[in-house]
């Protein structure tokens, strides 16, 4: 099964790369994204002041508030896998108690 990235992901990957000062095809590359998507995402990060473009090195930088996103994101990321973990194993069980209902 594929890794879907969500729209906090793909942000969070923007934010990563021009948290070392980045151009837009640096950061298209390396957050893995068609131009397209990088086009939307940095209108939307740029207006949540989350980065700024640097004229003089004609590249993003990112904010105060972008290194907040990005601490409360791994947070998240991290309460999310491990709550995703839990709701596998709950899932597995509920398998197995209704197999062994049917009797199989």
């Amino acid at each position: 099964m594929g890794s879907y990235r969500g729209k906090l992901d793909i942000i969070a990957d923007i934010l990563n790369v021009a948290s070392r000062s980045a151009r837009k095809t640096q950061i298209m590359f390396k957050a893995n994204l068609s131009y397209k998507l990088l086009q939307k995402y940095l209108g939307e990060i740029m207006e949540a002041a989350l980065i700024d473009f640097e004229d003089e090195k004609q590249c993003y930088i990112l904010t105060a508030k972008g290194e907040e996103f990005l601490d409360i994101y791994q947070e998240y990321s991290k309460s999310n896998k491990h709550i995703e973990k839990r709701l596998d194993d709950v899932r597995m069980k509920k398998n197995v108690l209704e197999k062994l209902c049917l009797g199989e």
